[in-house]
């Protein structure tokens, strides 16, 4: 039998974490929060305040916040593409996408990415719930997303952690509602109406629509 090879010298016991590689579409998730408001597209470039909200509703994960906020029918544009992946698309563009996705992974950055004006057009999609048409509250009470783009990671979101930890204790989640909705004052202030924070599936986004359409009835 031949002896086991010698370890060289200058080999360590201890293994240093490989750098980050990618980066792909898969490792990001496309989040969202939504409302009710008078006027929902509007944009910033505050990256201070976009930054604040970012902390209060994402938490300590890597990503982007997306520099506006939309109506539901212009997050996608003519040809299908969803701001969320234009957001990616942009950041992949970047010499140094490598060395930023490091500190999204590493040191959970976040950064802030400027749509595209095509973004400003809206495009109703094949689900028209959301039209004057098929429910007119809707053009009294504007629906609105506040889209970000996150570093996938184990760890909760700070806003299913917060839900989570008030529990039924209702005082101390709408002490953090209002934090939530003071910091997207600069983007969407009064009368602006939060209603709550989702996931944008790719596949389904009628799943969006269906949040809104939950809360309708509510509005009469």
């Amino acid at each position: 039998m031949n002896p086991l090879p010698q370890k060289p010298s200058h080999v360590s016991d201890t293994t240093t974490p490989a750098a980050p590689t990618g980066p792909t579409p898969n490792d990001f998730a496309s989040f969202y929060l939504y409302g009710l408001t008078t006027t929902p597209y509007q944009q910033s470039t505050d990256f201070d305040k976009f930054g604040e909200l970012y902390k209060l509703v994402v938490g300590a994960h890597g990503g982007f916040s997306i520099a506006s906020s939309f109506h539901p029918y212009q997050l996608l544009n003519p040809a299908g593409v969803s701001v969320w992946y234009t957001a990616f698309a942009q950041f992949y563009a970047q010499p140094s996408r490598i060395e930023m996705f490091g500190e999204m992974t590493l040191e959970k950055t976040s950064f802030l990415v400027v749509p595209p004006a095509s973004f400003a057009e809206y495009n109703v999609w094949p689900d028209v719930r959301l039209t004057h048409a098929e429910n007119p509250i809707f053009s009294r009470y504007v629906p609105f997303v506040i889209p970000f783009l996150v570093r996938k990671a184990p760890a909760a979101l700070r806003w299913d952690a917060e839900v989570a930890a008030a529990g039924t204790d209702r005082e101390r989640l709408s002490w953090y509602l209002e934090a939530v909705k003071d910091a997207m004052q600069f983007l969407q202030p009064a009368p602006a109406l939060l209603l709550g924070f989702g996931e944008f599936d790719e596949q389904h986004p009628e799943q969006l629509i269906e949040k809104f359409m939950n809360c309708r009835d509510l509005l009469r």
